[in-house]
């Protein structure tokens, strides 16, 4: 029995790495069918359009200018029906194509979900009789939780927990705030005078103030291409993940300083200095209440840090690839 070549077809970065451990995928043990030749290609076919059958096409003219006999793209664009609802994967049967989105697997265990989802899709569309029906075929996910299911997965694809490394500057700014601020006999004088309450909404406050000035400065806000129901759906959508991942990365951001300043308290002061010049009675467990204003403080120099990083940057920290290019490429196009 001959094989039947299939190829699988991934945007840059991650589904590229899903899709390079898939080489050795083959046909459920049940089932008599040609061994599958998986061949792997790289390419960000998404790019440049959220039209489905647009990336379908694409999809196909790889497949042709290979010679797959059938072909999978991999991708972390969210699909959507026309009737609304959020999809898993699409398929044309007929022409033996399929897109699977990645972010619709909820972002968790990634490799092992996708991996069983497009030998699924694979079978489905590997028998040995073509499907004569010209309706492609739609995956949708669940109406109660499929748009949380979606989301999750596309802010873990954003990898919130990388946004602090990309911003250098921010975290150089931070870092010096924090150690200036800890020495500091006003600062002391501050933080001994707040409340717990006003030190939470101190918190609040600083990771909202660094949020915000990042979406602004990096210019992360999303707009619909047009006045259809569908555009400002899509939009609404990029622009929640960005919110979630900017906040989780930023309260990332926040702990550690929290734990960089508590470490640098305990080392360089002596509560009884601090009481000195305080005039009361302080204690080690002041150094706590201490770095968690200073952590606040520090948290808004970080975010004056960011102005000096470029757009770019803040793009690349703050999203996957596939996002990141889609971003830059529609700054580019509306400068």
């Amino acid at each position: 029995m001959k094989p039947t070549h299939i190829g699988l077809v991934a945007d840059p970065a991650a589904p590229a790495e899903i899709a390079a451990r898939m080489t050795d995928l083959g046909p459920p043990s049940d089932e008599n069918q040609d061994a599958w030749d998986i061949e792997v290609v790289s390419e960000p076919f998404t790019l440049g359009s959220e039209d489905v059958d647009t990336a379908l096409a694409r999809l196909r003219d790889q497949a042709g200018q290979h010679g797959w006999h059938l072909v999978v793209g991999l991708t972390e664009l969210p699909l959507r029906d026309d009737d609304g609802r959020y999809l898993l994967a699409v398929t044309d049967p007929q022409r033996r194509t399929a897109m699977l989105s990645l972010p619709a697997l909820g972002g968790f265990r990634l490799h092992a979900r996708a991996r069983p989802a497009v030998r699924d899709l694979v079978s489905a569309m590997g028998g040995p009789t073509v499907p004569t029906s010209q309706d492609k075929h739609r995956v949708p996910l669940p109406r109660l939780g499929g748009r949380w299911r979606l989301l999750l997965g596309m802010v873990l694809a954003n990898r919130p927990w990388l946004l602090v490394p990309g911003l250098k500057s921010a975290l150089v700014a931070a870092l010096a705030t924090g150690a200036v601020a800890t020495i500091n006999s006003t600062v002391w004088q501050l933080a001994a005078s707040l409340s717990w309450w006003r030190l939470v909404v101190a918190t609040v406050l600083s990771i909202a103030l660094v949020v915000g000035w990042l979406v602004i400065d990096g210019q992360l806000w999303d707009r619909p291409d047009n006045d259809s129901a569908e555009a400002r759906e899509r939009s609404r959508l990029y622009n929640t993940s960005t919110l979630v991942t900017l906040t989780i990365g930023v309260l990332i951001c926040y702990l550690a300083l929290y734990v960089v300043n508590l470490a640098w308290a305990l080392f360089v002061l002596d509560p009884a200095v601090m009481g000195g010049s305080l005039q009361a009675s302080v204690g080690y467990g002041d150094l706590f209440v201490l770095a968690w204003f200073v952590a606040s403080a520090a948290t808004v120099g970080g975010a004056l840090g960011s102005g000096l990083e470029s757009d770019e940057a803040i793009r690349a920290a703050a999203y996957s690839k596939r996002e990141e290019e889609r971003r830059n490429r529609l700054t580019r196009e509306r400068t």
